[in-house]
């Protein structure tokens, strides 16, 4: 009985240690609620930007037997890999073709 019970309070100290962070304020503290929760969606979509921004392959020039694709929109295909072509303008510079990775185009 006794082991049971020092069981069961070590399992109720574990779950609060796994609660999670707790922000007390004082009531006279202003505290804008909607504006944590729009700062937290910010940080998110940060942060999800950034995982994106990571998987882009940019190529300045394609691979040999590239196949362009018209339709539903200008694209390479390069094996399994699908390649649209941008303009890129630097300042003071002549523009540049660059090559974006893309998922596969669905033709509508």
């Amino acid at each position: 009985m006794k082991q049971s019970l020092w069981v069961l309070v070590l399992m109720l100290m574990s779950a609060q240690l796994q609660a999670g962070q707790v922000v007390v304020r004082k009531s006279s503290e202003p505290f804008d609620a909607f504006a944590v929760r729009d700062k937290v969606q910010q940080d998110f979509a940060w942060r999800e930007s950034l995982r994106m921004q990571q998987q882009i392959k940019i190529l300045q020039s394609l691979p040999l037997g590239c196949v362009m694709f018209k339709l539903p929109y200008a694209y390479y295909r390069c094996g399994a890999n699908f390649y649209r072509p941008y303009q890129y303008r630097d300042e003071g510079t002549a523009p540049m073709q660059l090559y974006i990775q893309v998922d596969p185009p669905v033709a509508q």
